[in-house]
């Protein structure tokens, strides 16, 4: 077949025919040099499409909009621009249909601003450039109140610390979560196309745990086979103050159960050995304790198989006194960037 100008076809008919070749290539129908003669383009053209798609996959391939530059550069204030967008604001907040900041969503933010078309491979070496790594999100629920959280961590935190000085206590930070049986973490090796298989217990089985941990080591925690209550809290805290002399502030989050009538008339009787603090509302990245959950469910619960809950209970004890027993690594909890503030 004649190759043809593809200056002479329309956009839409070149759009059409870059599909066609994508198909045929994956499809594995022939060579890149057949492909060449049955769509009437040349080596170089098939070559140029198969690359732009195996770069960006669709998009890579799609008729520009008028006024995209291809090889031109963003700098100045334009990349000052895409910066704080990406510091600032989501995706979809733009109106992007990604919701992450992913290379192709920042790449599409480029497109769409400037008309400047950048590869991927293009967008990663800006980002880095610009200091921006890839990293896991943590989440903020809308209802968190900004305004609250700078409250607790310029005054309310301080205070807290101040008397605890004073009254020489220990600041411990409790959470209570539960933990399931078909929980999975991790990745596991495998032959390249063959999606490895994990065996597990058709049965599913859950327990609860509440532990508490302070920033200078110490770490206490109970095995709950059951519903988390008002009662059972108090049961914990009571076993706290069983086996230490100083005096606790025990920080948690607004949980009803930290808050019945019945804990409370409790905490009044016992203000000398023990206090609750609460952290504002939908704030859980503040509490240090969020660390220890992410541990046991990255290392116990998701990377082993128990066949019951009494091996579950098993598995888990045996982690956390192994914890408990590591001061060092307890302390290590109030390292990361959110809860450096109680460490």
């Amino acid at each position: 077949m004649a190759k043809k100008d593809g200056r002479n076809r329309s956009a839409s008919a070149q759009g059409t025919i870059r599909k066609q070749v994508v198909v045929y290539l994956k499809k594995k129908k022939g060579s890149q040099q057949e492909a060449a003669e049955i769509f009437g383009l040349s080596n170089s053209g098939v070559e140029k499409i198969w690359r732009k798609y195996r770069e960006g996959g669709n998009r890579g391939i799609e008729e520009k909009k008028r006024g995209v530059r291809e090889g031109k550069k963003i700098k100045g204030a334009q990349v000052a621009d895409v910066c704080r967008l990406i510091k600032e604001k989501l995706p979809n907040q733009l109106k992007l249909p990604f919701g992450l900041w992913t290379r192709e969503a920042v790449q599409q933010l480029i497109i769409e601003k400037y008309g400047i078309a950048l590869s991927r491979w293009q967008v990663v070496r800006y980002l880095k450039s610009w200091g921006y790594t890839p990293q896991k999100p943590i989440s903020k629920t809308f209802e968190q109140k900004p305004e609250k959280v700078q409250r607790w961590l310029k005054e309310e935190f301080p205070a807290i610390k101040k008397k605890a000085k004073k009254e020489e206590a220990v600041i411990y930070f409790g959470d209570e979560t539960g933990m399931r049986s078909d929980h999975q973490a991790g990745r596991s090796y495998a032959p390249q196309g063959e999606t490895p298989v994990i065996k597990r217990t058709g049965q599913r089985f859950s327990l609860n745990r509440i532990s508490a941990i302070s920033n200078r080591g110490h770490l206490q925690f109970m095995i709950i086979d059951g519903r988390f209550n008002s009662a059972v809290f108090e049961t914990f805290l009571k076993q706290m103050i069983k086996y230490t002399r100083q005096k606790i502030f025990f920080v948690a989050d607004g949980h009803p159960a930290h808050k019945t009538k019945r804990l409370n008339e409790w905490l009044s009787e016992n203000t000398d050995r023990i206090e609750v603090f609460f952290l504002p509302p939908y704030s859980p990245e503040l509490n240090p304790q969020e660390y220890v959950s992410q541990d046991v469910k990255t290392n116990v619960i998701g990377k082993k198989r128990p066949i019951n809950k009494a091996q579950m209970r098993s598995n888990v004890e045996s982690f956390m006194q192994k914890r408990k027993n590591d001061q060092k690594q307890v302390k290590k909890y109030f390292h990361e960037k959110h809860v450096r503030y109680a460490a």
